[in-house]
């Protein structure tokens, strides 16, 4: 461990300022008393021209919704071969490296990669499908049921309908029914609901095609419905074409019909009246010959990549994890050793911003000395000021009361904290890490979405057993002499 961590110039430097100070520590204990907030400031100083340039980029344009060609298919393709094949690659090179664990490697077997890629070639397959997969979405009571009955009697050649799903009021699995649609029948029976106009933004922006259905017209006056139509249009006019919304009624309400009989008499009697679908069969039919199939695929492409991704950052949570430990025993170490408090905030610093690099790189998210500098300084202070450092020592103090050899030895305790503070910031720039790898670009460091991952895993990382344990394997690693004494 130790020749691989001489080839960190980051913690090289560092630990080299660290023990700087500590000799002028010896001529004048004045000099190296310059309290945590300063050396946080003093890391942070020399980089803060690089996180102003970051944090004062122009703002974020509103973004727009793709429009689906063959192009942008085939580099979804070409993103998630890619990525797959990243998978093969750290999957192998997780089995090899020696700071992981087998036992603790992921499931990803060479047939699951081999799936992987037959999903893919299935994918590309499906790009000359000429038949048209039709799904109905509303809410509870639009008519939906009624809609596919009379759908199947009379749909056009080429359009199948293949599924039905009912919008609640809370969140569902109802999207998941429709991974298969490449047209979306979105039935309403009046003005858009607040639920409706973002389900419908929700369904554009996952390159849905919709067809908005104005159903239960007759019930409404005659002179009322296009009332009701043009309200629609306009709410919907930056979002559906308006040959998109189309008014219907699938089951018109029975009619009493009266008849005159020769004889002066009055029969009566229920007539059913035909559903009035011609609108929409005709854009149904033009619906046939639209490119519909290529915005299904590029939606269930990017679903795989999804999946994919999951996997490559479960291959390399594996592999950070040992990493994770290997520094928050040197920061631990560092702490213990060193009789000066400040200093021991700018020993674990800088162990830590070459754990920023290193996490930093299995993630493909590179930084420089600059960068590392930079995250690492603004991550320390806010710790500070969320008082996360005091919390640590405390929660970990009383767990040292019954170890008489150690609760007095005032390194031990901040020996331990620094452990655990390093592993709360190596596991939070994991969980950074693997959010920001989502998106293809993910922009400047955000250090608001960093530190509310830091609170996460603060909180998840209080639980007794996990510092007792913790302590257990410092005390073996600092204090030999005191393992043999149990901890509380």
């Amino acid at each position: 461990m130790t020749s691989e961590l001489l080839k960190r110039p980051i913690l090289l430097g560092g630990l080299g300022l660290t023990a700087g100070a500590w000799l002028l520590h010896g001529i004048d204990p004045g000099i190296a008393h310059f309290g945590s907030t300063a050396v946080w400031s003093a890391i942070a100083v020399g980089s803060g021209l690089w996180w102003f340039k970051q944090t004062n980029k122009s703002e974020i344009p509103i973004p727009v919704i793709q429009k689906i060609d063959r192009a942008a298919v085939e580099q979804a393709f070409q993103a998630t071969r890619l990525q797959i094949d990243q998978l093969a690659q750290e999957f192998t090179d997780s089995k090899t490296d020696s700071k992981t664990d087998p036992l603790d490697s992921p499931v990803a077997e060479p047939e699951m990669i081999q799936a992987l890629r037959q999903r893919l070639a299935d994918l590309g397959g499906e790009l000359d499908r000429k038949s048209v997969r039709l799904a109905i979405l509303g809410s509870q009571a639009v008519g939906k049921t009624t809609i596919a009955q009379v759908l199947a009697e009379s749909l056009p050649e080429g359009l199948t309908l293949v599924a039905e799903a009912t919008l609640p009021a809370d969140s569902s699995p109802w999207l998941d029914k429709l991974a298969d649609a490449d047209l979306v029948l979105f039935v309403v029976c009046g003005d858009l609901t607040d639920s409706e106009f973002q389900t419908i933004q929700t369904l554009l922006q996952q390159h849905y095609h919709l067809l908005v259905l104005f159903n239960k017209q007759d019930q409404y006056l005659p002179t009322d419905r296009p009332v009701i139509l043009q309200q629609l249009r306009e709410r919907l006019q930056d979002l559906v074409a308006a040959e998109d919304l189309v008014g219907i009624s699938a089951q018109p309400a029975p009619l009493k019909v009266r008849q005159h009989q020769a004889d002066g008499t009055v029969q009566e009697r229920i007539e059913q009246p035909a559903a009035e679908l011609v609108a929409l069969q005709e854009r149904l039919q033009q619906s046939v010959a639209e490119p519909l199939v290529l915005a299904t695929v590029f939606r269930q492409t990017q679903a795989l990549r999804a999946t994919v991704h999951a996997e490559l950052n479960q291959v390399r949570r594996c592999r950070a994890l040992p990493i994770i430990e290997q520094y928050q025993w040197v920061a631990a170490a560092a702490a213990f050793a060193n009789p000066v408090p400040s200093l021991d905030l700018l020993a674990t610093a800088t162990i830590n911003a070459q754990m920023v690099v290193d996490l930093g790189a299995l993630y493909q998210q590179q930084f420089s000395l600059e960068q590392a500098k930079t995250v690492t300084g603004n991550l320390g202070s806010q710790m500070v000021k969320l008082g996360l450092v005091e919390m640590a020592s405390q929660a970990i103090s009383p767990l040292l009361k019954s170890h008489a050899l150690t609760y007095m030895a005032g390194g031990t305790i901040q020996g331990l904290s620094a452990a655990y503070l390093t592993r709360v910031a190596g596991l939070s720039l994991v969980e950074y890490f693997e959010e920001q790898s989502q998106s293809a670009e993910s922009g400047a460091f955000q250090l608001d979405r960093l530190l509310q991952k830091v609170k996460a895993v603060f909180q998840d990382n209080q639980r007794s057993a996990f510092l007792q344990n913790l302590v257990k394997q410092g005390l073996a690693r600092l204090v030999p002499q005191a393992t043999s004494a149990p901890v509380s």
